[in-house]
């Protein structure tokens, strides 16, 4: 639990959250989290998967989130000590199965034990591949009322993310809403070249990559946005626009919230 063991000791508001294995599963580790609570009584949640070398999520993410009504919750997908490990100390769970079981796992307690409404998915990179694909697996069940991806690996990624890319590339049909938001250099590193201009634009996918019938792709300069999901500044234009999504796809009590 490599996540969980450098974050233990950190003093940033986030408590350590140890899920058991499922059922049926002996062997099998069970699943690491951690939780920021917001300081408003709340029944919504943020489910922010973390994995691979992805840096651990941003400060202003979570705070943006938790100061409108929303627990935040960091799923830790990656697993220490093995083989082949990036510079980071840690690679990913062994395949895309154990990322979904464990995104399972996640969302079955936001949903039983803390009785959570509302689930956003929100990712980043590499564990923004992985989400949208979990969605995809998952789309009977639902598990996610919203998808944020920012700068998503849809690009050429190595090892467990190749073949994640290849089903990538066949379509996807997640049935929650989903925003993608990216920097326009990103958005003409992806597989059509397209350029995208900075304007909201809904479609059923971008050039070749197919995610589903709600999807908005947004592209944002980086001059103006740095690294997404940003830090600091330079991130006002990133959470205008995601408050003003949010706003337009949950529930009408607390849109007012999100702006």
């Amino acid at each position: 639990m490599g996540l969980i063991a450098e974050r233990a000791g950190a003093n940033d508001g986030y408590e350590v959250l140890q899920l058991p294995p499922a059922r049926g599963q002996p062997g099998r580790r069970g699943t690491a989290m951690l939780r920021r609570r917001s300081p408003r009584t709340s029944r919504r949640a943020v489910l922010y998967p973390h994995c691979l070398a992805d840096s651990f999520v941003a400060e202003d993410l979570a705070t943006w989130y938790t100061e409108r009504g929303f627990d935040f919750y960091v799923a830790d997908l990656r697993t220490p000590g093995m083989p082949g490990q990036p510079a980071s100390g840690h690679r990913a769970a062994s395949g895309l199965g154990d990322c979904f079981a464990a995104l399972d796992a996640i969302s079955g307690y936001l949903r039983q034990t803390e009785a959570m409404d509302t689930i956003v998915l929100s990712a980043h990179a590499a564990g923004a591949l992985i989400a949208a694909l979990w969605c995809n697996a998952r789309r009977e069940a639902g598990p996610a009322d919203a998808l944020i991806l920012a700068s998503p690996e849809f690009g050429r990624p190595a090892g467990l993310l190749a073949g994640a890319q290849r089903e990538l590339r066949r379509g996807l049909d997640i049935g929650c809403p989903v925003l993608v938001m990216s920097t326009a250099a990103e958005s003409e590193a992806l597989p059509d070249g397209r350029r995208r201009q900075r304007i909201w634009r809904r479609a059923g996918g971008h050039g070749t990559i197919r995610l589903g019938p709600h999807v908005t792709w947004l592209s944002l300069e980086p001059a103006v946005t740095g690294p997404l999901p940003p830090g600091g500044a330079g991130g006002g234009p990133f959470f205008r626009e995601l408050g003003r999504w949010l706003g337009a796809y949950l529930a009408g009590q607390f849109r007012d919230q999100l702006l």
